[in-house]
């Protein structure tokens, strides 16, 4: 198999077939589209929730990236909340495990926990837990999180046919700003370096927390859009709850930086990492959308979800259907051993 998310129909059938549910504490739990379980915690208070997720484990470094399947700290634990957020609970803890390589110095060790920690302040979350070892079957540092969160609401309805579908800020903000990292000097043949540097800047915007949080205030269901882009996160959201699509490309909102370099780099910036976007499926959208742009918070109404399986993607007279999530480009550009 290839560097990756796996596809979906492995992951069905080789890793979901094989997950069953024993506990009755446990709501929801692994399934297509859902990056959070909920556990309730006492059985006379059903709706006190406690949210987990799992990040995978991922090669992580000191700093600045410098290849795609490399994260740092701070990116990880972004997504982290990210996906606790999407889920609606508030992050509050993760669980940290560090493999690291025989030979790896403890001043880099301290680096990593130093910036793991900055991160988790200013996600306001804490690391309450993990294992640090060394070890010969790894080649580089991996980190692997598992998140907490919390929530006193009622747990709500899920997502059903006749929601607005909602995506905030821009589609393929992650990718771009890997791509302008990794790719900077070739993109400045042809555009000009301030191109380049607002691209990178995109890093800053990769939290969903603050539209997370309006978002659980309405009726509203979601999901961060990470590897895949966006849509693949719209197709498994769709996927997760059961619901078809109807969708308008032409409405995706989209920064004129990922389509010049989207271009330049040879990438479809819908099938591009979109870490810092979130969709979301709300019974009131104008509403939800109002609330969040009164936040500052670009919001877009891109279509509703309709009975049956059907996934319709218009783009002018043109019509598709969503596929199945393909490999994220990213792997192509810079797939393990590449360098920039």
């Amino acid at each position: 198999m290839e560097t990756g998310k796996l596809p979906v129909n492995v992951l069905k059938h080789s890793v979901l077939n094989h997950i069953h549910k024993y506990r009755e504490e446990v709501r929801g739990g692994a399934a297509i589209g859902k990056d959070c379980a909920a556990i309730s915690l006492f059985p006379g208070d059903p709706d006190l929730l406690v949210g987990t997720c799992h990040r995978e484990g991922l090669p992580v470094l000191s700093g600045q990236r410098t290849r795609g399947d490399q994260q740092t700290m701070a990116q990880l634990l972004t997504k982290c909340a990210n996906n606790l957020s999407a889920g609606g609970f508030t992050p509050v803890g993760a669980e940290l495990t560090l493999l690291l390589p025989e030979g790896t110095e403890r001043e880099y060790t301290d680096r990593l926990m130093r910036e793991a920690d900055e991160a988790c302040k200013a996600l306001n979350m804490q690391i309450i837990g993990g294992q640090t070892r060394v070890m010969t079957q790894v080649s580089e540092p991996v980190a692997v999180l598992t998140g907490y969160g919390e929530t006193a609401r009622a747990a709500q309805p899920g997502e059903r046919p006749g929601m607005d579908v909602l995506i905030t800020k821009w589609i393929g903000l992650e990718g771009t700003a890997l791509l302008a990292e990794l790719r900077g000097e070739e993109i400045r043949r042809h555009y000009p370096d301030r191109l380049v540097r607002e691209a990178m800047d995109f890093a800053g915007s990769l939290s969903v927390l603050p539209e997370a949080e309006i978002a659980m205030r309405e009726d509203a269901r979601m999901h961060d859009a990470s590897e895949g882009g966006i849509l693949a996160a719209l197709w498994e959201i769709a996927e997760g709850a059961g619901v078809g699509l109807d969708l308008d490309l032409r409405a995706f909102p989209i920064r004129q930086e990922t389509v010049e370099i989207s271009e330049c780099c040879g990438v479809n910036p819908y099938e591009l990492l979109s870490g810092g976007s979130l969709v979301i499926f709300a019974a009131d959208g104008p509403l939800l959308e109002q609330r969040l742009k009164e936040a500052g918070i670009p919001a877009t109404i891109v279509g509703r979800t309709t009975d049956g399986k059907a996934r319709i993607l218009h783009n002018a007279e043109e019509i598709r259907y969503l596929d199945r999530p393909a490999r994220d480009p990213v792997y192509e550009i810079y797939g393990p051993g590449s360098q920039s």
